[in-house]
């Protein structure tokens, strides 16, 4: 998959798209991701290409490529969203009601922070930062811990 990191403003989608499309036809490249993009841009990209993903910033308290999300799951495109802890912010006890639902689970918040991600979508996949096999092994698991819906809903309201 070659992934265009952010749209060029210098030059049209058509035309990023449209090489990206070129290179799949040649078998250069099997799939063509997108990063950083609007709904509206996805659909003009759309036009040119199959999408196979997106990438954007979503997480727990950062929220503002819902649509983007809504968009990717009506039309079964990969989504992956880029600081998934919100930079470190979701790793710390600043949100108690992430801390409590933590404790409950015996996890971390940035556990169930991973946690809710999965849930929220089958096509989100988290791309957290791992610095050492242990801290891999706690982003692994956060993929085994459930949440109620009314933890969800709790987590939804921060």
């Amino acid at each position: 998959m070659l992934q265009l990191h952010r749209i060029d403003p210098d030059y049209t989608i058509e035309e990023q798209v449209g090489v990206l499309a070129d290179m799949q036809k040649e078998g250069k490249i099997r799939h063509i991701g997108l990063s950083q993009v609007t709904v509206d841009q996805l659909k003009e990209a759309q036009k040119i290409a199959p999408i196979a993903s997106v990438q954007n910033r979503y997480n727990l308290i950062d929220r503002a490529d819902e649509e983007v999300l809504k968009y990717a799951e009506e039309n079964n495109i990969a989504f992956i969203p880029w600081f998934p802890l919100a930079t470190g912010e979701l790793t710390n006890d600043s949100q108690q009601s992430l801390v409590k639902i933590a404790k409950a689970h015996n996890a971390a918040p940035a556990q169930i922070a991973l946690a809710w991600l999965l849930q929220k979508s089958d096509v989100i996949l988290p791309i957290p930062g791992t610095s050492s096999i242990d801290h891999l092994k706690s982003n692994i698991a956060a993929g085994e811990i459930t949440l109620s819906a009314e933890e969800i809903e709790t987590l939804d309201n921060i």
